[in-house]
């Protein structure tokens, strides 16, 4: 899963992050402040950056975003489509080209090495061999691609063939995320999976034989029809295959999904067939006491992984402490020296935005010190651990003082223990982060819809 959100829901709600059933609405927090303070007027600030020099230090990453699927899931709510032919296809992979060009030549970018690239979607892996060298290929030749320290490509595991997996690997793909999801067939079939689960297996194996240096296996805890029996079932098939991570989701139901759309229409405030969030949240637990014993390292609030392979996830990593971020893509999100960006959302507008050599940026937001400080804070306490001298020394800024009340109420709660340069996560708080952040949230932002 990636970063290209919708721009607004349908209808603007406060999300309800104390219910106890999965109702409407955004639960998973991706980044700081709300999406819904993004605004067109702060666009001159995303293009002032643009003309200014890098600060030093600061890693660059890029984001590309491939929003092509064979089926729309239920659930999901990123900037897909299902009805672009082959014409279509190629026309969106030039304009993708023509974008990353534009950030090639700004001062900001121009001759910074990338650290890390993301393949995100939709589904990347439903595009061809000859399209995949295409655009790899053309992004070599616009930016410094000196082997990044991680490449990241996301597939669905029914659009994969094993030439399609070696000419990744000699793209420089390091790191291969699998949209497993469930291992039932009658699972994915009712979520609106296009895969089953025959194809997962015969992928893995190919991948591993190719030697991916990482292989991240995706999961959704509270899928429509899940149960405690066949969440057991996933997490021993998911063990078997010894990935080095496993990412598990929560599921949720922000505003644009199939199932959203299905229950506004019926006048519902809740789906009846996903399970509640403190299920939810024990199956979550469950997977972690299976999988830490049999040698998986905790590496943040839904990502396990292997302790033999040394597995990391630097594109993660490097975004929550405030790495750059180039978002290219209809509706992708980036991060430019302390402003945020996201491009607009309509396929036709994008585009025609850069046939014309034009920016094709919708929002933005300027952040403020409290706001970065905020953002890196809660992004960071994701993975479980908070490590105090950091904030200090970058923000100047004693956050054990800075945010005493919070963490007093999250030690009351049991989901948190403290040592004098770290705080951490219990496994309850953990398996609830994204419900606790919230509250850390400065006061203007925190009684407003989240995207």
């Amino acid at each position: 899963m990636t970063l290209s959100l919708p721009t607004t829901p349908p209808r603007e709600a406060a999300p309800e992050f104390d219910q106890e059933k999965t109702g409407l609405g955004n639960y998973f927090i991706a980044n700081y402040p709300p999406f819904s303070f993004w605004t067109k007027e702060a666009l001159p600030e995303a293009l002032a950056v643009l003309q200014c020099p890098p600060k030093p230090d600061v890693r660059l990453g890029l984001y590309l975003h491939i929003p092509f699927c064979r089926k729309r899931c239920k659930f999901c709510y990123f900037r897909v489509y299902t009805d672009k032919n082959a014409r279509e296809v190629e026309t969106y992979l030039n304009a993708l080209l023509k974008e990353v060009e534009l950030y090639s030549q700004a001062p900001l970018i121009a001759g910074r090495p990338l650290d890390f690239v993301y393949f995100g979607g939709g589904t990347p892996s439903y595009l061809s061999a000859a399209q995949l060298h295409e655009l790899f290929d053309g992004v070599k030749r616009r930016l410094r691609w000196e082997q990044p320290r991680e490449v990241t490509f996301e597939a669905e595991p029914g659009t994969v063939q094993r030439e399609k997996l070696v000419a990744l690997k000699e793209l420089g793909v390091t790191r291969l995320s699998l949209g497993v999801e469930n291992f039932s067939d009658r699972i994915l079939e009712e979520n609106g999976r296009a895969h089953r689960s025959p194809e997962i297996f015969r992928v893995y194996e190919w991948a591993r034989e190719i030697g991916f240096a990482q292989i991240n296996v995706d999961l959704i805890a509270g899928m429509v029809g899940e149960t405690w029996e066949n969440w057991r079932d996933c997490i021993r098939k998911t063990a078997d295959l010894q990935p080095d991570s496993i990412t598990i989701y929560q599921m949720e139901l922000p505003f644009n999904t199939v199932y959203s759309k299905e229950m506004l229409q019926a006048g519902q405030g809740t789906h009846e067939g996903i399970a509640s969030w403190p299920i939810k949240r024990a199956w979550v637990a469950h997977a972690y006491e299976t999988l830490i014993p049999l040698g998986y390292d905790v590496s943040s609030g839904y990502t396990l992984v292997r302790r033999s392979s040394q597995a990391k996830f630097i594109y993660r990593d490097e975004l929550w402490h405030g790495a750059d971020l180039i978002g290219t893509g209809v509706a992708s999100f980036g991060h430019l020296q302390g402003v945020h960006v996201q491009n607009v959302d309509q396929w036709d507008v994008y585009l025609q935005r850069l046939d014309e050599g034009q920016w094709p940026l919708n929002r933005a937001f300027r952040m403020d010190a409290e706001d970065a400080l905020i953002r890196e804070m809660i992004l960071q306490l994701k993975t479980g651990s908070l490590d105090l001298d950091y904030f200090q020394q970058k923000y100047q800024t004693a956050v054990a003082d800075r945010f005493r009340e919070a963490w007093s109420h999250l030690e009351a709660e049991r989901c948190l223990e403290r040592a004098p340069d770290r705080y951490r996560l219990t496994r309850e708080g953990l398996m609830q982060v994204d419900r606790l952040l919230p509250r850390f949230f400065a006061e203007k932002y925190q009684t407003t819809r989240y995207t």
